[in-house]
């Protein structure tokens, strides 16, 4: 697959010997791959990948050894300070390294961290920004993360922090009442507890919700739910992370524009499901 597919003619950097790129590999889809993530994944001696992925993605680097370091909630994963101090290591012996990570490496992926620690041991990086499944994966399900007639901002939340714990940082008030569409990463352990600090700040329990496990990819599934009964949903559907949650009327959008299911052969579900009364085109 490697020589598959030419990139187009330019100036693509080169990834130099000492060198750790870090790269978002996207939400799963290996379509969404940006060019220099390909690019990255044909010069590289070593990738270091992450548990989101794709074995498909992996097949762009035959050349490379391939190291697994993903971090998985409730998993055994390696630790983030023995991931960090590899890739030093590696590039402190001559490889090019591809440091690859699911989505985007600087929105909750640690990619901050693992840069710092790099430039503080003298490692040369470049950063190559990724499709974050907040987004793209979103996208996947036919939900906008903005519509004009629903928000005119989004909330990006982590579900939890360091200690696997929803983060006690978080001012759930503020939140709840700062924006239209909130999204939520890795949020499915704890999600009863989210639900019910939204709840307790005010969103109305009959808001529109849906829950995006495993996006972009073949096994994508999509429940559509409400804030108050998102909890006991979940836990009835059986779904597994990882999974992106949304909160916000954007969700309703799903319902003219899951273009999956269009390409299926099914019909829209409502072609106004925001209650416009107008057509979409119109101001």
């Amino acid at each position: 697959m490697s020589d598959s597919l030419p990139l187009p003619h330019g100036d693509w950097p080169v990834l130099e010997p000492g060198w750790v790129w870090l790269c978002g590999a996207g939400p799963g889809d290996p379509g969404l791959l940006t060019l220099h993530a390909v690019n990255a994944l044909r010069r590289a001696d070593v990738v270091v990948y992450d548990a989101l992925v794709q074995e498909a993605i992996l097949d762009w680097a035959p050349q490379a050894e391939h190291i697994y370091a993903g971090k998985r909630g409730g998993k055994p994963s390696a630790k983030q300070r023995d991931i960090s101090l590899r890739l030093v290591d590696l590039a402190n012996e001559g490889k090019r390294v591809l440091r690859l990570k699911g989505g985007d490496p600087f929105v909750f992926g640690r990619g901050g961290e693992e840069a710092q620690t790099l430039i503080q041991h003298g490692v040369p990086v470049r950063i190559i920004p990724g499709i974050s499944a907040g987004i793209g994966g979103l996208a996947y399900a036919g939900i906008p993360v903005t519509h004009r007639d629903v928000n005119q901002s989004v909330t990006f939340v982590t579900g939890h922090d360091q200690s696997g714990e929803t983060p006690s940082s978080l001012d759930w008030q503020a939140i709840a009442k700062g924006s239209q569409v909130l999204v939520i990463y890795m949020g499915m352990k704890h999600v009863e507890r989210i639900a019910g600090e939204l709840l307790k700040a005010g969103r109305p329990g009959s808001e529109p919700c849906a829950v995006v496990c495993s996006a972009t990819t073949d096994d994508q599934k999509v429940l559509e739910t409400t804030l108050a009964t998102m909890p006991a949903d979940i836990a009835a559907s059986g779904l597994e992370p990882p999974a992106i949650l949304c909160v916000g009327r954007s969700v309703l959008m799903r319902q003219v524009l899951d273009w999956q299911a269009l390409a299926a052969g099914k019909s829209p579900r409502n072609l106004d499901p925001l209650g416009r009364g107008r057509p979409a085109e119109s101001a």
